[in-house]
């Protein structure tokens, strides 16, 4: 079994957890369709395409583990564990954790790579597939009430949209104009 499939069915299975944070819905809901945009990205920037597939599967761990605060923090503590768990070489492993540690939008990072570009991207642009699930997040864990819960869906999406590059607005746009529509 190759680094990647390792990385993709560990994830899988801290979401079945019973420990998970936010039960297995971020895995089918999250981490799939982000993976997928990863791999666009990476292929059309022609990236490290072994970093950017492990950095997707594994940049949201240290949430699912331990919670939203300092995911960015936490998850590359994981994935360097994981990882070397995996005997995968050391300067790869640095490779990851800076994409990791760089993901989150509201951190405002700077992205030193190619790939940890993607992973910001990707991350950012899975949101425009899961309003579903930003609304779920808004009701149960955050408790808001439905005038809240469109006003902050809507600042979160445009907050994701500021900070996506030319050619990840470029896809999604149309789903960023449709979201913007319903939530004004």
């Amino acid at each position: 079994m190759n680094i990647v499939e390792e990385a993709r069915k560990f994830v899988e299975e801290e979401c079945k957890k019973p420990t998970s944070k936010y039960g297995f819905q971020p895995y089918e809901n999250h981490f799939v369709p982000m993976h997928a945009y990863a791999r666009d990205l990476a292929e059309r920037k022609c990236a490290d395409l072994e970093i950017v597939e492990l950095a997707a599967w594994l940049h949201d761990i240290g949430s699912i583990i331990y919670g939203r605060e300092n995911h960015h923090i936490t998850g590359a503590e994981v994935a360097e564990k994981k990882l070397r768990e995996l005997n995968y070489p050391e300067d790869k492993i640095a490779k990851v954790k800076l994409c990791i540690l760089t993901h989150r939008g509201s951190q405002n990072m700077k992205k030193e790579s190619v790939e940890a570009q993607i992973i910001a991207d990707a991350d950012a642009m899975s949101n425009f597939d899961n309003l579903p699930g930003i609304f779920m997040a808004a009701f149960v864990f955050e408790h808001q009430d439905q005038k809240t819960a469109r006003n902050t869906t809507r600042q979160k999406l445009e907050n994701c949209w500021n900070k996506l590059s030319s050619e990840a607005k470029e896809i999604v746009k149309q789903k960023y104009e449709a979201a913007m529509l319903l939530l004004r």
